[in-house]
């Protein structure tokens, strides 16, 4: 087990009615407010209602930052910025999911760079100076709430890049507010917690317990809530529980005492999704089991793990390890399928055009060299074509 620190300075306040919260939250950060929200969904479900009555009667000074697209652009980041400085902006509060948290972040860091915004998504820096951010979460996926990192595209380049920016103040995580949530957006969601777990749990490290069994944990406790929450979108219990598993997941608890694996289905997923604006849960889910097989059958090493991925979270048994590893691996890709997530990238209109440049983009400055099992570009064209 490895040596490890860990800091989250975020205050989640969760469950119903916590919102009622709100005002207090934000007084002592400022009465003018930069409202950044998504297409709209807020205002068709009162949420946006609800959220300035509170603003009004606590007397806060309101601006919009309104459009934010689902894979926050450099654009929204640039308008957000710019009501900032002209409106002279206190604290930032974003409703929405993890898109609109991402790019409230930016904004927020933005603020204070004093170079291109673009150059500050593509530098590499720690966190940065910025105006306080609240947010109210309206989506269960990315753990945006709860982490300082955010996600920023550039579709003049074709690019999707992660940075670190800033933690929230204070998160609202009220699951009543992803009761309406379509089918498609809850599988999609889910598959991104369940991602970020796997991106940790593919560890070289075997002997971090707590962590592993967390792990394990939020796996299977998204596998049994996410087919709940779909069937029954009012579950309070199975939206209580995808919520909490989205904010642990990105937390970095589940990566305690281990060896990082470099992500590699989010470095490849990001490709996807800056060429191609697709929903990013969608992505990982088509690319997960697709990556498994493949380094499982490049590195026979990683079987002991993957034998363990099959026991302790797809409930399997079985004493041939290789067998094992592959069949959680098809389970896996099953529980996918059943959520009603589109399996393969020809579903999405995605073709081979532009996977060699794509996997160039992934393994920038050889990122993917540090990965779990190291990948090669023509190990991420091989994945990729695999999804087809």
């Amino acid at each position: 087990m490895l040596n490890y620190i860990h800091d989250i300075p975020t205050r989640i306040f969760f469950g119903e009615g916590q919102i009622e919260q709100l005002a207090a939250i934000l007084q002592p950060l400022g009465k003018k407010v930069l409202l950044c929200y998504g297409g709209g969904s807020i205002k068709e479900n009162g949420l946006y209602d609800t959220v300035m009555n509170i603003l009004n009667k606590g007397g806060f000074e309101v601006s919009e930052l309104s459009g934010i697209e689902p894979n926050p652009r450099i654009g929204s980041v640039e308008r957000g910025v710019k009501i900032c400085h002209e409106k002279d902006i206190d604290v930032l509060l974003a409703v929405g999911g993890g898109s609109t948290i991402d790019c409230a972040k930016a904004v927020a860091a933005g603020v204070y760079y004093e170079n291109d915004l673009w150059d500050m998504v593509t530098s590499e820096h720690d966190l940065l100076k910025a105006l306080p951010l609240v947010d109210i979460l309206t989506l269960s996926a990315t753990g945006s709430e709860f982490d300082p990192a955010a996600v920023i595209s550039n579709p003049e380049t074709k690019e999707k890049l992660g940075n670190v920016y800033t933690y929230p103040t204070a998160s609202i995580c009220d699951p009543t507010y992803t009761f309406s949530v379509s089918a498609y957006q809850t599988a999609a969601g889910s598959a991104d917690i369940m991602s970020h777990v796997c991106e940790e749990y593919f560890s070289r490290t075997m002997d971090s317990d707590l962590s592993e069994g967390m792990a394990e944990t939020v796996l299977r406790s998204v596998m049994k809530n996410c087919p709940l929450a779909i069937q029954e979108p009012e579950n309070y219990n199975a939206r209580a529980n995808l919520m909490a598993c989205a904010s642990i997941a990105c937390s970095g608890v589940l990566s305690y005492g281990k060896e990082s694996s470099g992500w590699p289905c989010h470095a490849m997923e990001h490709e996807l999704s800056a060429y191609y604006d697709i929903t990013h849960g969608v992505g990982l889910a088509i690319l997960t089991p697709r990556w498994m097989r493949l380094i499982l059958k490049k590195d026979p090493t990683t079987t002991p793990r993957f034998a363990k991925f099959a026991r302790n979270v797809m409930g399997l048994t079985g004493d041939d390890e290789s067998k094992l590893a592959f069949a959680g691996i098809d389970a896996l890709e099953k529980y996918f399928i059943s959520t009603g997530i589109p399996m393969n990238l020809q579903d999405l209109n995605i073709g081979t055009e532009h996977f060699e440049e794509m996997a160039v983009h992934a393994n920038r400055g050889g990122r993917l060299d540090a990965s779990y099992v190291p990948l090669s570009q023509e190990d991420v064209v091989a994945i990729y074509n695999d999804c087809l």
